[in-house]
């Protein structure tokens, strides 16, 4: 397989891959490569060009992201084809009411022949986690992924055990059927760096969507063959690095804490966003621009993610819900009202 490292010539270890070349060269290749992975995916996701685009960034900038939608969007189908991108490990969890803490984490059983204890990691121990439905499960169990998505470890039986890097959460919830849920709280609501809304495909997109399923398959089995492996796991560190060093103007940093400060003061905002909403904004801004082929910031990538950055970060009065009003279209008022610099 011809991947990427043999086409740029990309070292598998990531520090060569900075320090072989001059800063500008490596972005030059970071550039590419991201480019190529969005494209690999669509091989396999059948339009939804902006969800592919979020998540991408998302995982460039080291986050977690919720995803909202009705169950049959391809978002399963998503996550395995970007984890071959990269060579990475891919696990889904079903979450239930009746899942327990262990269940996602693992937990130490007895070993009769050794007569002791052993560690029996749990699914969370991967590279791309794909939480379906979790808001089914109880609060004890969401928790559990409290300190992994933070902390990048996993404590057993008083054990820390650490993920290996990159490490992703993709949680999906289902925004219409509501009974037997149980609402994500605030505290792990923040953790998500990106909220993402996956809305049905157009027309055109279905139709093609339809063909490719059905052609010559039988059942509805997942296909990810046309996904070629570009990257290994290591190279993911690599361009994250490369994110985390791209250039931000002092008028940026500016706008972004103007944008977060604003949705504190806004009427009809019971609660704002926090001092995390702007570093998440600034992480993801990043992100975005390296998505569109540049080295530094503007304020236009600012507000291409501003609402998937801040939508699960606010909370509305209810006067203004029954009024018909939603977050996105409060964050966009708060958009036009605050001026964004001239770079």
């Amino acid at each position: 397989m011809n991947t990427l490292n043999e086409s740029l010539n990309l070292p598998i270890v990531e520090k060569s891959l900075i320090n072989s070349s001059p800063p500008n060269e490596s972005i030059k290749r970071a550039i590419d490569i991201v480019q190529r992975i969005s494209t690999e995916v669509s091989h396999a996701m059948v339009g939804q060009q902006e969800i592919i685009e979020q998540i991408l960034i998302a995982l460039l900038a080291g986050g977690h992201v919720l995803i909202e939608g009705v169950p049959g969007l391809g978002k399963t189908l998503l996550v395995q084809a970007l984890a071959k991108t990269f060579e990475g490990s891919f696990t889904r969890i079903q979450f239930t009411p009746d899942l327990m803490p262990s269940d996602v984490t693992g937990h130490a059983m007895y070993d009769m022949k050794s007569e002791e204890f052993r560690i029996r990691k749990g699914p969370i121990f991967t590279h791309l986690l794909l939480a379906d439905e979790i808001n089914r499960a109880p609060a004890k169990t969401q928790a559990a992924l409290l300190e992994v998505m933070q902390e990048q470890q996993v404590t057993i039986e008083g054990r820390a055990f650490t993920v290996s890097p990159p490490f992703m959460t993709l949680a999906t919830q289902n925004p219409i059927e509501q009974e037997g849920t149980y609402p994500l709280p605030e505290a792990q609501l923040d953790r998500f760096l990106l909220k993402i809304r996956i809305d049905y495909p157009s027309d055109a997109e279905e139709i093609r969507l339809v063909k490719q399923t059905t052609k010559s398959k039988v059942g509805e089995v997942l296909d990810v063959s046309t996904v070629n492996s570009l990257i290994k796991a290591e190279n993911v560190i690599t361009l994250q690095r490369i994110v985390a060093g791209l250039q931000i103007d002092d008028r940026v940093y500016d706008y972004v804490v103007n944008i977060v400060r604003s949705t504190r003061t806004w009427p009809g905002i019971s609660l704002g966003a926090g001092p995390r909403g702007s570093i998440a904004l600034i992480r993801a801004a990043r992100a975005v621009a390296l998505l569109a082929g540049r080295d530094f910031v503007t304020p236009d990538d600012v507000k291409y993610i501003v609402l998937a950055t801040l939508r699960h970060r606010i909370t509305l009065t209810p006067e203004l819900e029954i009024e018909g009003h939603d977050v996105d279209s409060v964050l966009k008022a708060v958009l036009n009202k605050v001026e964004a610099p001239r770079i």
